[in-house]
């Protein structure tokens, strides 16, 4: 493949594509270094035009192609194979924010800037851009396009696909297709846009969005409040819709069994209750009136949750830093659960009636099939989303526990499957999920989807083995 990387070097420059060990090693495997593999070259193209003249490339020698974003997956989506023979192509140079356009309300932006530098050059034109998650300050919007990501704010601004106006893609065999139209309404034939939001680059390369923006809220308040039971939450939740409408902007849930963790792993961080509740909600208002309003209406609902019964305590944050602090508890478990040990994780979504009777049997199930093991469960409740992850009991052995993970991930997805839910909510299949996927998914859709897939890659250029498995492994998996 010399001939190949010869042709890639004269055409995005030699100082842009790496084949030195040292060089590609950080693009070969996943953060959370789950997945490791090896490829040919990254190469790292800075325009649109030179994503096409790789692809052009690629087609030519038959070479496929394995893109990636900011590499923060957690389905190891964005990892070659072992082979030695797929080009990882980085997005990182298309790092553009091409135009704020404050009167459409739209931002239209490279796929390698990072999520939080679009959030920040919204906030100087006094625009929101909501979509938020963990992985911020290093995702980027080509990764999250291309994964549907989710995030704390879904419930109200919806996953990444409700943010998005329009595309600009980059096909299998190196054709450019704009559809950048920042447009609410454009009822002209198939929505094309859809098909490659939540793809995880399998059927062709997002090198530009536009995306949708926000008025900025005037005020943001927040809440934490220990509630007596997931029955509870749900219909704290229920309640809090009716009281803040549109500016109910999260609702996040704890379950007892984190707190101890973030005790432990996080003593800096102040857990506000001296009782640890079996439910813990945060809740986050976003008010266009003022900080005043935006307060009695949160207070209104927190006194409501107490004289119901629903809470048993509550804190109102008195300040922007308080507020923060709030959040950081929620966003310190996922770290905190990593620093405890072992523990095996499932990204599942339910819908929200349901997750009460879910956890109940889930908790029962894991308890029989390993006596000890501790379901820490956390995640986005008013969205349906959850973070059921289940570490190992204590004082075992882990190795042992891993050893048993498919069994436990068959288990807990069989009763996501008994309760109408998905086994993925905002982390993809990539490699993780792609096999369960079709224990879980009709035959019909999985025939559907293989037929877009040879639709628009027949040669299966495009990050081959993930969302669906390739050809080859099909049979053996018994899809038809």
């Amino acid at each position: 493949m010399n001939d190949l990387l010869a042709a890639l070097s004269a055409r995005i420059g030699e100082a842009n594509v790496f084949t030195a060990t040292a060089d590609t090693a950080p693009y070969e495997h996943d953060w959370r270094r789950k997945y490791f593999g090896r490829s040919m070259a990254v190469v790292c193209p800075a325009s649109t035009e030179e994503v096409a003249a790789v692809m052009r490339l690629a087609h030519h020698w038959r070479v496929p192609v394995v893109p990636q974003g900011g590499n923060t997956g957690m389905s190891g989506g964005a990892t070659p194979d072992g082979s030695g023979r797929q080009l990882v192509l980085s997005t990182r140079r298309l790092n553009r924010i091409r135009r704020i356009d404050t009167a459409n309300d739209t931002a239209e932006v490279e796929a390698g800037v990072v999520l939080q530098a679009l959030q920040e050059a919204a906030q100087v034109a006094q625009r929101l851009f909501p979509l938020s998650l963990a992985a911020e300050g290093s995702c980027t919007l080509g990764g999250n396009l291309a994964t549907n990501a989710g995030g704390t704010a879904v419930l109200r601004y919806g996953n990444a696909r409700d943010l998005t106006l329009g595309l600009e893609v980059v096909t299998p065999s190196g054709e450019v297709w704009s559809g950048m139209r920042g447009l609410r309404k454009d009822n002209t034939g198939y929505d094309l846009k859809q098909l490659y939001i939540g793809s995880e680059g399998t059927l062709g390369i997002i090198t530009a969005a536009a995306l949708k923006l926000f008025p900025l809220p005037k005020a943001r308040r927040t809440a934490l409040m220990a509630l007596s039971g997931l029955v509870a939450a749900v219909a704290l939740l229920e309640h809090a819709r009716g009281e803040l409408g549109a500016g109910l902007t999260a609702f996040e849930v704890i379950s007892a069994r984190c707190v101890p963790l973030l005790a432990r792993h996080f003593p800096a961080l102040r857990w506000p209750f001296a009782q640890t509740a079996p439910v813990t909600v945060l809740l986050e208002l976003s008010d266009y009136e003022n900080d005043a309003h935006a307060r009695n209406v949160l207070d209104r609902v927190l006194e409501h949750a107490l004289e119901a019964g629903l809470a048993v305590d509550g804190v109102v944050g008195e300040s922007v830093a308080h507020s923060r602090a709030l959040w950081a508890l929620r966003e310190s478990l996922s770290e905190a659960q990593a620093l405890e040990g072992v523990h095996v994780k499932h990204d599942i979504a339910l819908p929200t009636s349901a997750i009460p009777a879910f956890v109940a049997a889930a908790e029962d199930s894991v308890e029989r099939f390993a006596p000890g093991a501790r379901p820490a469960w956390f995640g986005h409740l008013g969205d349906g989303n959850l973070h059921f992850n289940v570490l190992a009991p204590m004082a075992s052995d882990p190795d042992r526990f891993v050893a048993r993970q498919s069994e436990l991930n068959r288990l807990v997805h069989d009763q996501v499957a008994a309760f109408g839910g998905s086994i993925s909510a905002e982390h993809g299949l990539g490699q993780l999920r792609r096999d369960e996927n079709v224990r879980y998914k009709h035959p019909l859709e999985l025939r559907m989807m293989q037929a877009v897939k040879e639709a628009l890659d027949p040669l299966e250029l495009l990050n081959p083995g993930k969302l669906l498995p390739a050809r080859e492994s099909q049979e053996a998996l018994h899809i038809p």
